[in-house]
């Protein structure tokens, strides 16, 4: 069996999400209290009993989904399971690299608190909007947003998610315009995302800039590495020679090649890709590119309990 370990990004949380794995393993409930304690955010009281629109802030949502997957981490760790590869989706990326052996917890938190407020307040300001494009070649999305910035107006691929969809962010009135001329070229569905800010894409600039200053204070292990990890960059992994600073700054500006990292790991024999976090998105995501995947979810005491169960069997 080779794993892949995959942590969501924004876009997956709910409220009260991870309530019951937070009540039943003292494991869990520690990694809640000490990322408050770094963050200064009580990060259970945001995540269980806050209203949607105060968890989905940038700020907020990115520490709840990484402390909820790094506490299921945490408990699959203390029972010996490790993957071969990890891999997130934008902020996922973090716990990725924390379960790698990259980052440590203390400063994987620290910077999750810093680039989920500069995400969310260091914005150019807009009225921005974006949509997921499926059924349609990603390099006529690219086409499309080239021809309406031309126009003047500013539209971006964000995420490659897989081969068959791409998200595209930017102006309201653009993505607009994108919609009707993709489904006029054959996409199959465009549809607009709930999520409205210019993630991945150069009107965070402001946010890139001020965050590198925070990766340099922060010491990056590249000895010793306990799993290979994917860069959202590119759909390659980290190696030591890594710029770590570059690579993570240049993160909230660049577009997210999940689809990469996808064919990635296909091409180095997983066969098991298991998501740790709130949601199923990533597992979709693996299975529209191989129906035959074994995808496991991990994100109730029921999902953990039945595959830590089925993993002790050779399952």
């Amino acid at each position: 069996m080779k794993i892949a370990f995959m942590f969501p990004g924004q876009g997956a949380q709910t409220v009260g999400m991870g309530k019951d794995l937070y009540d039943k393993y003292e494991e869990i409930r520690s990694v809640y209290q000490i990322a408050s304690e770094i963050s200064g955010k009580d990060i259970a009281e945001i995540t269980f009993n806050s209203t949607m629109e105060e968890l989905s802030k940038t700020e907020n949502t990115q520490l709840a989904i990484a402390t909820m997957s790094l506490g299921i981490l945490k408990v699959l760790e203390e029972k010996g399971i490790k993957p071969d590869i990890t891999v997130g989706l934008s902020l996922g990326e973090y716990p990725a690299l924390i379960s790698g052996g990259y980052l440590n917890f203390e400063d994987g938190i620290t910077l999750l608190k810093h680039r989920g407020y500069l995400m969310g307040n260091e914005v150019e300001p807009g009225n921005y909007s974006m949509a997921a494009i499926i059924g349609l070649n990603s390099d006529i999305i690219e086409d499309v947003c080239k021809e309406i910035s031309n126009k003047g107006m500013f539209i971006s691929p964000a995420n490659y998610n897989y081969s068959d969809q791409t998200v595209i962010s930017g102006d309201e009135e653009a993505i607009n315009l994108a919609i009707e001329e993709l489904k006029a070229r054959g996409a199959k569905r465009a549809l607009k995302l709930q999520t409205g800010g210019p993630f991945h894409t150069v009107k965070l600039n402001r946010a890139k800039e001020l965050y590198t200053e925070y990766l340099k204070n922060v010491k990056f292990n590249k000895e010793n590495i306990k799993a290979k990890v994917i860069k959202n960059l590119d759909g390659t992994f980290y190696t030591e020679n890594d710029d770590m600073v570059d690579i993570l700054s240049r993160h909230i500006v660049s577009s997210v090649r999940f689809d990469k990292a996808i064919k990635t790991m296909q091409e180095n024999g997983i066969d098991t890709y298991v998501e740790i976090g709130p949601g199923k998105t990533l597992t979709g995501f693996v299975k529209k590119e191989n129906k035959e995947a074994n995808i496991i979810n991990i994100n109730s005491v029921e999902t953990l309990e039945s595959f830590l169960e089925n993993f002790n069997k050779g399952e």
